[in-house]
């Protein structure tokens, strides 16, 4: 029997419900919707973390941050960890990854100690040996020759984005300085297109690109897995691409006839914008701090938006993933076109979500809502007859799940310290659920909300309780997702649910308890 292909597709700060096959309305992705169709969709599949460059580790790994070490923005993933690409690779497949990776990391200002300028002058963990800071992007702005070691990380060819936007660095803007002369007079919100209605566009979260679309990232993404498709056909070698798109992420730059795609009157705010409702102490500091200063210009962290911004963010939003949807047409295409289809396991996620207008916020960080954890993932695989086309799966399942669930269907060990579930028995229909809760960590940056202490949060979510808990605050979060499933009613005060939240947070105890790391092998006793 022929061992299976992989296809792995990513997007950047994706929220699921923001995808025709999870019941939106109006955003436009029949090729996405697709894939859902021939395959297994996931409505309860969440992030490890919701925070790019950990949850990135986490789907490489197949291990929670607290295990692989990448628990922040800002750290890299060690080259000691063991990658499932990398056991992919060492049982023959020919593996690649074009995009965005952002396992090491792209600044090289690095993330200063919580209440300081600096970092703390010496550290418990000495990093594996190895060459890091391979994806600054400054590196590949001033060295024309910069390039990746490779294998990278189990990845034996690398096409490389690096940031958002039209903005990106990388293997694109080399190629894209050859395709067109005038390349860098195209990018940025200097040279952007005027679009004086657009509130985004002062804060400098969105602007409209010269950069043609048959020239944007996400069109040059699927141009090379295309051609490494190519490649890998008339190979007699099994192949996993990982095809990485960094949009829909902020800022905003939908180009060509994506960016007037959807109009902002014309898309729905999130059920939670407005209302009367409490809200959580967190969110009123920030609707605060904005009304104290209207014109503030925010970064990467979660903001209070107005109406219009809101509708502008998902009007925008809505055009990057019609583009990247057409990207994965393309690549399809090419997987029909070679003769690939029938013997490759397709899938579709995205590394976190973002707020866009929910509880009147956009972007994201120290949050644990719906919209921040809740992915896509689908599991498209033509090759397995005992997948059922147009499935639908409500287990709890987690972006650690990829690895373990890649290894199963190659027919590969985990492994040792591996902390996912295969989620093979839920996608043949063996079994209805691998577990009964997941947790999710959080380790922020910085100290928001107006905190003393950097953001530290843990959070139990099970099929109808979600519990947040926060390091060193008085506060906490208990929903009720099944009476309340826009998460507009904190009970974490209320009386008649502290026997529950004492059972649930008995339950996250043993559920971080489980997560300890277990890599290596304890030693044989004596």
């Amino acid at each position: 029997m022929r061992r299976p292909n992989f296809l792995l597709f990513v997007t950047d700060q994706h929220r699921a419900d923001h995808l025709g096959c999870y019941a939106n309305p109006m955003v436009a992705t029949p090729q996405i919707d697709e894939l859902a169709r021939q395959g297994c969709t996931f409505d309860e599949f969440h992030v490890a973390t919701p925070i790019c460059q950990p949850n990135r580790a986490s789907l490489m790994t197949g291990r929670m941050p607290s295990s692989h070490g990448v628990q922040m923005n800002g750290r890299e993933l060690s080259l000691g960890e063991t990658t499932f690409v990398q056991s992919l690779r060492a049982a023959g497949y020919k593996t690649a990854l074009v995009g965005k990776s952002h396992l090491q990391n792209i600044t090289s200002v690095p993330a200063p100690w919580p209440g300081t300028h600096a970092r703390l002058p010496v550290d418990c963990k000495l990093p594996f040996p190895g060459r890091y800071g391979q994806e600054v992007a400054k590196s590949w702005a001033d060295d024309d020759g910069f390039e990746l070691t490779l294998p990278y990380y189990g990845f034996e060819q690398v096409a490389l984005t690096i940031g958002h936007a039209d903005e990106q660095q990388g293997h694109w803007r080399r190629w894209l300085r050859q395709q067109l002369p005038q390349a860098d007079q195209l990018i940025g919100p200097d040279n952007a297109i005027p679009t004086p209605d657009f509130k985004l566009t002062a804060l400098r979260q969105a602007w409209r690109t010269r950069v043609p679309a048959s020239h944007y990232p996400t069109a040059y993404i699927a141009l090379r897995t295309s051609q490494m498709l190519q490649d890998f056909a008339v190979q007699d070698q099994p192949f996993f691409i990982q095809c990485s798109f960094p949009d829909p992420h902020h800022p905003f730059t939908p180009p060509g006839q994506y960016w007037g795609q959807y109009t902002p009157d014309d898309v729905s705010l999130p059920a939670s914008f407005g209302g009367t409702h409490a809200r959580l102490p967190q969110v009123q500091w920030l609707h605060d701090a904005r009304a104290r200063s209207p014109d503030s210009k925010p970064g990467y962290g979660a903001f209070a938006c107005s109406e219009r911004e809101a509708r502008e963010g998902i009007a925008l939003n809505y055009g990057s993933i019609s583009c990247v949807d057409a990207a994965v047409g393309q690549v399809m295409l090419q997987l029909r076109t070679l003769g690939l289809d029938d013997n490759t396991v397709v899938m579709f996620t995205s590394d976190h979500g973002e707020l866009l207008g929910d509880h009147g916020l956009m972007l994201k960080g120290g949050l644990h809502y719906r919209s921040l954890t809740r992915v896509p993932f689908i599991w498209r695989d033509t090759v397995d007859q005992r997948s059922t086309p147009s499935a639908r799966s409500g287990a709890l399942a987690q972006t650690t799940d990829i690895a373990s669930t890649v290894l199963d269907r190659a027919g590969l060990a985990q492994a040792n310290g591996m902390q996912g579930q295969s989620l093979l028995p839920v996608i043949g229909q063996k079994q209805s659920a691998v577990r009964r809760h997941l947790v999710i960590e959080e380790e922020g940056q910085r100290a928001d909300f107006g905190l003393s202490t950097r953001c530290r949060m843990r959070t139990l979510l099970t099929e109808r309780y979600r519990l947040t808990l926060y390091d060193q605050q008085n506060f906490g979060e208990l929903f009720d997702l099944q009476e309340d499933p826009h998460e507009l009613r904190n009970l974490w005060a209320e009386p008649a649910a502290s026997t529950l939240k004492n059972e649930l947070g008995t339950e996250l105890a043993y559920a971080m308890l489980n997560l300890a790391d277990t890599s290596p092998y304890p030693s044989a006793s004596a």
